[in-house]
């Protein structure tokens, strides 16, 4: 547990963690130090002259103020260590989740990660703070009082170390017992939060069917397995509370009768087998309350693991020598790229000279946004290389690499804040007029005026005071802001409204001069734009060329370019499989 909880925190608050377990031990066995001074009191007391007790009493005075300042010290390290790791571990946690790959977040990790974000985190904290003290306590008072015993009389000492190996196994039977019932209950805690967060933004839908004020019925199953979890869960730990119980009661009751037994035949003092007695009641408190403190801690453990599994997953691999790319053209080499079981990318090459725009096109699931991620190295390939500048990407470092490009994705998410602090993210120590700016040349300034708050107006979590255009034009803000020689458009109008359509756009086309360009998209008219048009279908490059010659050719590409010009919405192009191939979307 307690190597767990070091690896979990790391180096940074490992040793004021080793301090504050060596302190917690000492206070321990101090506690138990502490009673062995009731032997002689009691001796006194019970003896001819009562009145020697005095010093004896005076010593356990002095001993219990020294405990009692070793105690205090003790739990105010243990709170410190907890409240200042709490607050480490919150940001290692959140860099660490920065640095993983993209694909790493599936679907079953929300509710993980906001599990782990809260209960994972608080947990550890309260195993130093409040925990780790008592499980000390009970784990080692009893052995140092053992220990005390066995000096004053080796047989009663002997017989109270038949207790340890009980206590032991009795711990050990519960933990198995509980093992399956916890990762039981964490499985249901996790599928219940997620299932909370899928209600929750399932609201639109459920309320346009008319279904807003009905029960959801997966959120009911999640929680009623949440409650049967923990139903269990308390059951498994009844075993260990019954069975410590009759351990320590017949330990002690073996020690009443074997004291007695001794005192009778002369081998042992009244006063001392009352000592001895009182000893072991002292002992088989905290050893009764090891069950539950044995419980709490088996369940923070399961926590811990969790945490540290999170916290032990490779990121991608960063260069001991990282390059920086002196050119700002794009290269795919023979790149082939797996998504599980499934073959996304299949050996694609391609280049776009700096400066110069590539549009990639395609039916659904081609792999086309794939390309892009690729670049950005929200993944690694699998075979082949993509290179930037002729540098292949891992060979860059990811900071410098996310530098060089801006990405305007199709679904925007704009953080809780104000319209300026939301365009800052391209370039935090951008300048007031450098801010405006940018909002102008993407017609940001229209939206704004029109907000009560102007620059100061909040947007809401994901930016929902906004609509799908508004939220658009404050990406491309945001990128026109960053300046970057690359620059990745992900169907960025493909759902938007005339209005909207036009003022991104126009914004598009201030961001592109001399950069360097791939468009995923659909829109007829953004193709047109392009140097050279790619034909993606199945993970693998069909046609390529420019927007005329691949016309002239009659393949996929014209197909594709018939039916969305047929259609009369040319954002709307339907899959080419069905007029060229005869074949499903």
């Amino acid at each position: 547990m307690i190597s767990l909880l070091l690896r979990v925190l790391g180096d940074e608050y490992a040793t004021p963690m080793r301090r504050t377990v060596a302190l917690m031990t000492v206070t321990a066995v101090l506690e138990g130090l502490l009673y062995a001074l009731l032997v002689p009191v009691l001796r006194a007391l019970f003896g001819d002259n009562p009145s020697d007790a005095g010093p004896w009493l005076i010593a356990f005075a002095v001993s219990v103020a020294a405990y009692a300042a070793l105690r205090y010290t003790s739990d105010l390290s243990g709170m410190r260590v907890g409240t200042t790791m709490l607050r480490g571990m919150y940001h290692g946690l959140g860099e660490h989740l920065a640095r993983l790959p993209v694909g790493w977040y599936d679907a079953a990790r929300v509710g993980e990660v906001s599990v782990l974000a809260s209960r994972g985190l608080l947990t550890a904290m309260g195993v130093s703070a409040h925990l780790l003290g008592p499980f000390i306590s009970a784990c080692v008072t009893p052995l140092t009082i053992v220990a005390v015993i066995a000096v004053f009389n080796w047989q009663l000492g002997l017989a109270a170390l038949v207790a340890a190996p009980l206590v032991v196994l009795t711990q050990r039977w519960t933990a198995r017992l509980m093992t399956a019932n916890d990762a039981d209950h964490a499985a249901r805690d996790h599928e219940a939060s997620a299932r909370v967060i899928e209600y929750l933004q399932a609201q639109p839908v459920l309320r346009a069917g008319g279904r807003g004020g009905e029960r959801f019925a997966l959120l009911d199953d999640a929680l009623r397995d949440v409650e049967r979890a923990a139903r269990r869960q308390t059951i498994s730990v009844l075993p260990a509370v019954v069975g410590l119980t009759l351990t320590v009661q017949a330990v002690f009751t073996a020690l009443l009768v074997l004291g007695s037994h001794l005192a009778l035949g002369g081998d042992i003092g009244s006063a001392e087998i009352l000592a001895v007695l009182v000893l072991a009641a002292r002992a088989a408190d905290p050893l009764l309350s090891l069950s539950d403190t044995g419980g709490k801690l088996r369940a923070a453990r399961a926590e811990l693991a969790r945490l540290d599994t999170v916290l032990r997953t490779e990121p991608l691999p960063e260069p001991d020598r990282p390059v920086r790319p002196r050119r700002f053209d794009l290269e795919f080499d023979a790149v082939t790229f797996r998504h599980g079981d499934r073959t996304v990318l299949d050996g694609v090459s391609l280049s776009v000279p700096q400066g110069q725009r590539m549009a990639v096109v395609g039916p659904s699931g081609a792999g086309k946004s794939t390309l892009l991620q690729l670049i950005a190295r929200f993944y690694d390939v699998e075979s082949g290389a993509v290179r930037v500048g002729g540098v292949d990407v891992r060979r860059i470092d990811p900071g410098v690499l996310l530098a060089q490009i801006a990405i305007v994705f199709q679904d925007v998410y704009l953080f809780d804040g104000t319209i300026e602090e939301n365009v800052r993210l391209g370039r935090p120590d951008a300048g007031d007029a450098e801010v405006r700016a940018a909002a102008t040349a993407a017609r940001l300034d229209e939206v704004v005026e029109r907000l009560p708050g102007g620059w100061g107006a909040n947007v809401g979590e994901g930016g929902a005071s906004l609509s799908g255009g508004e939220r658009q034009r404050v990406s491309i803000a945001r990128a026109l802001l960053r300046d970057a020689p690359i620059v990745l458009l992900d169907e960025v109008t493909s759902a938007l409204d005339p209005v909207n359509e036009a003022a991104v756009h126009e914004g598009i086309e201030r961001l592109m001069p001399g950069r360097t360009v791939i468009m995923v998209t659909h829109r007829m008219r953004t193709v047109r734009r392009a140097d050279r048009v790619v034909f993606l279908d199945d993970g693998r490059v069909v046609e390529e060329g420019s927007h005329e010659e691949l016309l002239r050719r009659g393949g996929r590409y014209a197909d594709f370019w018939s039916l969305s010009t047929a259609s009369g919405v040319p954002g709307a192009a339907p899959s080419p499989r069905r007029a060229s191939d005869g074949e499903g979307a």
